[in-house]
């Protein structure tokens, strides 16, 4: 026991316990997305009529020409990928029926092939990929078909996925006027209403192209987006809430009550209960096409929010007892385990060991790097042993570092939903105090240069309040510097055909924020107490030797490009990548990687700041990797608590504007925990802070890019 403990201590230990963790976690990921191979999945890629589809292809055994199956077509939402899909592709795989799991265009391994205008980017992708996917489907061999040619496909879909199973319905029922038979049979949507589909079609349209269809909903009672109350709907006191993140009830709302058959006045509508409603007319320009037909509808409404339908049990069952009921009768004789209780489900265990391979990457990246610096050329990655940054010392000093501490904690998150949306009171009051600290800051530098030169004061003095007046013209250039970042918020990192993610626009731009707010701290602190205290600029870490800095960023670039050749291996082999719910270490194409190269600059100046400010501040100190994780999350991870919190007590969130935002710090929270740690580890290692700047920098922002939408062809 002693020595394999001695062992693990050692660098080459930890990487083989990473690998394997990888090893182990990604072969049983692997047995339990196949069913214990029972289901083969492979990845394929098809054209189609706007660009090139991508999705995960779950057949099981026996399934194909000569034993056709329903299919079953399932995809994600605005941020994410085939893989979110898990939970219903591996449930409905293993119960005989043939999936789907897709990638909307312009979401992971799909594109869109027409140019796209910045104003149009959200009227593309969701509007067809899932009847284009029908329509490839509809062709394939081992798609059971009736004697009409009618396809018994089932859509579904999250979120924005939703919204296209709404509208690829829509697209089919007018698409069989013409050709007399349906690609789609049935179709049930999650975390999605009428609202976006609504652009394309009204509600009434869209049902009455529901037809004879067996339709479901998953409408969940914390949705951060959807199943809202309509204005003419909502009190006085529910008109007073500016935002989405409340607690709902669909089935209460008219949209949901015609959606169950039922008028906008009656009471409120009946969920886990497949009621028949009347289609009503479809119409083409005021022109009955198709008469009313009676088909199955069902509203579940669970107690979650958006994301939570992804990672869920209870919605899980819900599909599985939807598509049990929508394809009663017309399974295949040969599908086997399709009447398994909806209960039993296995996706959980694929998703816990998918966690262990994601642990096993971190957890290699250190030991990796630290058998690499031992290289002749990278071990010019290390640099002499520095002084801690001393630290406060006096009762005063521990109250204002303290208190520094804290505000260097909480501010990015206080500041969260105005960066993240670059909403205009916030910055203009931002902009306020960044004008003060400036003028406060000149001020400063005048009265310490002054004062410095001044014959009365000894040279202890003068030295004091040199230091101040410099501390005071590098703070003035920071505010200066913020002031132009506010002020210009609206032409610095905006969505563009060079800047082609949204989200990571959004998270860029906090980022940078955030990084000056650390500077300003830091510079403060070191002018104005550090130095006098004897720390020097050399203790900080920041190596100016070029050799240094060159053989940092080759160490990074090899460390990372190791990690993730080992992940496409892995899904090579295993069918796999490293994640958890929103989390995720994911491959991906050419497209994301020039993209992230854009972003890297962006990106290193706050991995960097963090880096220094974490070791500053954390290094030398008991407890110090807890306190650089707080420092580095604390705020946000308390923002999310008091933001969810609060709905899920009182029904309103804190700040009800802030959805999408909310959503995104699932996956930067983890993020920026994870680079605290390598922060602080690779600090120790090397002795200055490049290794851990690049290594952060890199790892993190392709972990970003390859998990949102990327609008490859912006114009």
């Amino acid at each position: 026991m002693r020595t394999v403990t001695s062992f693990l201590k050692k660098p080459q230990g930890l990487l083989v316990l990473s690998l394997i963790l990888v090893i182990f976690g990604s072969l049983f990921a692997g047995m339990f997305n196949s069913s214990f191979y029972s289901v083969k999945v492979k990845e394929i890629k098809f054209q189609a009529d706007h660009g090139t589809l991508s999705g995960l292809l779950y057949m099981p055994k026996g399934a194909g020409a000569d034993d056709k199956r329903p299919v079953i077509i399932t995809t994600h939402g605005y941020l994410n990928t085939k893989e979110m899909q898990d939970a219903p592709a591996i449930e409905m795989s293993r119960r005989g029926y043939i999936v789907l799991a897709l990638d909307m265009y312009d979401h992971g391994d799909s594109r869109w092939s027409a140019d796209i205008p910045v104003k149009d980017l959200f009227g593309t992708f969701w509007i067809y990929s899932q009847f284009d996917a029908a329509k490839y489907i509809y062709e394939q061999d081992f798609t059971k078909k009736d004697e009409k040619g009618n396809a018994y496909v089932a859509v579904s879909g999250h979120s924005m996925g939703g919204f296209s199973t709404l509208l690829s319905m829509y697209m089919d029922e007018m698409s069989s006027l013409q050709t007399g038979y349906r690609m789609i049979y049935t179709g049930i949507s999650a975390g999605a209403d009428y609202s976006y589909a609504a652009a394309v079609a009204p509600q009434d349209q869209l049902q009455a192209a529901f037809g004879s269809r067996t339709v479901g909903m998953v409408a969940g009672k914390y949705d951060e987006f959807f199943f809202n109350k309509s204005d003419e709907e909502k009190t006085a006191a529910e008109k007073e809430v500016q935002g989405t993140v409340t607690r709902k009830d669909f089935a209460a709302t008219a949209s949901g009550k015609a959606f169950l058959g039922l008028a906008p006045d009656a009471p409120r509508g009946t969920t886990d209960t497949f009621t028949k409603v009347p289609s009503g007319d479809l119409t083409v320009d005021g022109k009955v096409v198709r008469p009313s037909q009676t088909g199955e509808h069902i509203l579940f409404t669970p107690n979650q929010t958006h994301p939570w339908n992804h990672f869920s049990r209870t919605t899980t069952e819900h599909l599985i007892d939807f598509y049990a009921h929508a394809f009663n009768g017309v399974t295949s004789p040969n599908q086997t385990n399709v009447n398994l209780d909806s209960g039993n489900q296995i996706w959980w265990a694929k998703e816990a060991f998918n966690f262990v391979a994601l642990i096993g990457f971190f957890l290699m990246i250190v030991p990796l790097i630290t058998l690499l610096i031992r290289l002749p050329f990278l071990r010019k990655t290390v640099t002499g042993e520095i002084a801690t940054v001393s630290a406060a010392v006096s009762g005063k000093q521990k109250s204002i570092y303290w208190l520094a501490i804290a505000f260097s904690t909480l501010i990015p998150a206080v500041l969260f939903p105005t960066l993240m949306d670059k909403e205009a009171n916030g910055l203009n009051v931002l902009r306020i105090i960044a004008l003060i600290v400036l003028a406060v800051s000149v001020l400063g530098a005048i009265i310490g240069f002054v004062m410095a030169g001044s014959k009365k004061n000894d040279y202890t003095s003068s030295r004091r309040m040199k230091n101040i007046a410099v501390g005071s013209v590098i703070l003035a250039i920071v505010s200066l510097v913020m002031w132009i970042i506010f002020n210009y918020a609206d032409k610095i990192v905006v969505t563009s055909s060079y800047f082609n993610e949204p989200t990571t626009n959004q998270i860029v731009y906090w980022a940078l924020v955030s990084a000056l707010i650390m500077i300003l701290v830091t510079f403060a602190f070191h002018y104005f107490s550090k130095k006098d205290a004897g720390t020097r600029f050399s203790d900080y870490g920041i190596s100016l030797n070029p050799v240094t800095i060159i053989a940092s960023l080759v160490t990074a670039v090899l460390a990372v490009v190791i990690g993730y050749a080992l992940l496409f291996v892995v899904q090579a082999i295993f069918g796999t990548d490293f994640r958890i719910w929103t989390f995720a270490v994911r491959t991906f194409e050419s497209e994301h990687f020039i993209t992230a190269l854009r972003y890297t600059p962006f990106f290193l100046i706050y991995y960097f700041v963090s880096a220094v400010a974490l070791n500053a501040n954390t290094r030398g100190k008991r407890g110090g990797m807890f306190l650089a994780m707080v420092l580095n999350v604390g705020g946000l991870v308390l923002w999310l608590l008091v933001q969810y919190g609060k709905d899920f007590m009182t029904g309103v969130a804190l700040y009800p504007g802030q959805a999408l935002n909310g959503i995104l710090l699932f996956a930067l929270v983890p993020c920026l925990i994870i680079a605290a740690v390598y922060a602080r580890k690779l600090f120790e290692k090397t002795n200055n802070v490049w290794l851990a700047a690049f290594v952060n920098t890199l790892l993190f922002t392709m972990v970003t890019v390859a998990n949102t939408a990327l609008f490859w062809n912006l114009v």
